[in-house]
């Protein structure tokens, strides 16, 4: 199902302008993922976006045999304000957590956590991202019968207390958190909001 790819790009170009660079990552065991970086021509919002991730579909870690055909597939989109951070070392981690499904077993669906295990990029606050729900940046992919839709999943970064707190009261809450306190979570230097 190689074919995806090329029309995830399309969707991507489309929505978000065409790509400034881009990076591939292989891992062991995997096929190959892509990060393409847009930068916003009128604003200073740089967009990670993963490529290849939704090549096939993530299959519950649970079955016996995986479907090769039917099942959820996912790219990954990250949205972060440029000339704070060396946020451009985000591509091996993203590429990370896009290959998790395949290396992992893992589904990604909105709610979810997801950890790198260490900063997102040098000396950034968050080691993890909550996944938000798709269909505001980029809309979702719709693919011949029977392939699902491909579903553009935002990623929201989490600083280590956030992601605790996220543990206990979940995605919702932390969501409730941030709006509450007009947090801006493209910036790539915030602290963590108050969770008392």
């Amino acid at each position: 199902m190689a074919d995806v790819l090329p029309l995830v790009e399309a969707r991507l170009r489309s929505a978000l302008g065409t790509p400034d660079a881009r990076a591939a990552v292989t891992f062991l065991g995997t096929d190959r993922i892509e990060v393409l970086r847009f930068q916003e021509p009128t604003g200073p919002v740089v967009r990670y976006a993963t490529l290849g991730m939704s090549a096939q579909p993530m299959a519950d870690p649970t079955a016996v045999l995986a479907d090769p055909v039917r099942g959820p597939r996912a790219e990954l989109v990250l949205s972060v304000r440029a000339g704070l951070a060396a946020i451009d070392k985000v591509l091996r981690p993203l590429a990370v957590l896009a290959a998790s499904p395949q290396v992992e077993g893992v589904v990604v669906a909105p709610g979810a956590s997801l950890d790198v295990g260490g900063p997102l990029w040098p000396d950034a606050p968050f080691t993890s991202v909550l996944v938000a729900e798709p269909g505001g940046l980029v809309e979702d992919l719709e693919l011949d019968p029977p392939l699902d839709a491909v579903r553009f999943l935002p990623l929201l970064p989490m600083t280590p207390n956030e992601a605790a707190w996220k543990r206990v009261h979940g995605a919702a809450a932390l969501q409730e958190r941030w709006l509450a306190r007009g947090t801006d979570l493209r910036d790539p230097l915030r602290k963590s909001v108050p969770l008392d």
